[in-house]
């Protein structure tokens, strides 16, 4: 392999790289191939399977016993695909208090948990859109409960019926 500074010739090791790139400046990644020209000094780093890798990190910051840090909350939120105001409309607060948990200002313990749990299940459910999130979080009326549908497929298992979910009981 090449340089694509200096075109010199790169060699090649396995060895310990950190990860710097993830936004989190303490995760090392053991073994990987690393890419240095001894003529110029720049580095390459081969990582397989990133979004993998990206899933493991995630796993391993919701098993965390300490309360999510700013960075962590950071990668999180971009781990699940989510911009700032998606990420505030889903936690039910505002863009602002977003940033100010990525930056410096210590998550409450509900919306650590709540966050845990979204990236625990790895995504949203597919019809469930943010602007209804947002609209559960700004109802205030008394709850009351709705008559659910469902109906059980051989091979699939019971499904939701969202024709017959807003039935009253």
């Amino acid at each position: 392999m090449m340089c694509t500074v200096c075109g010199g010739p790169m060699k090649t090791r396995r060895e310990n790289y950190r990860y710097d790139a993830s936004g989190l400046p303490y995760i090392t990644l053991k073994g990987v191939e690393v890419n240095r020209c001894p003529k110029c000094g720049e580095t390459e780093v081969a990582i397989p399977a990133v979004e993998q890798l990206h899933r493991a990190i995630a796993g391993a910051l919701i098993r965390k016993r300490a309360r999510l840090a700013p960075a962590e909350i950071k990668f999180l939120r971009k781990s699940l695909g989510w911009s700032g105001a998606d990420f505030a409309k889903r936690m039910g607060t505002t863009p602002e208090t977003v940033s100010r948990w990525e930056h410096g200002t210590p998550m409450g313990a509900a919306a650590d948990r709540l966050l845990r749990l979204m990236v625990a299940t790895e995504s949203p459910v597919a019809d469930y859109a943010v602007d209804v999130l947002a609209q559960v979080a700004a109802d205030d009326r008394k709850p009351r409960p709705v008559h659910l549908g469902l109906s059980r497929d051989p091979r699939a298992g019971w499904r939701y019926q969202p024709d017959a979910a807003l039935v009253p009981a």
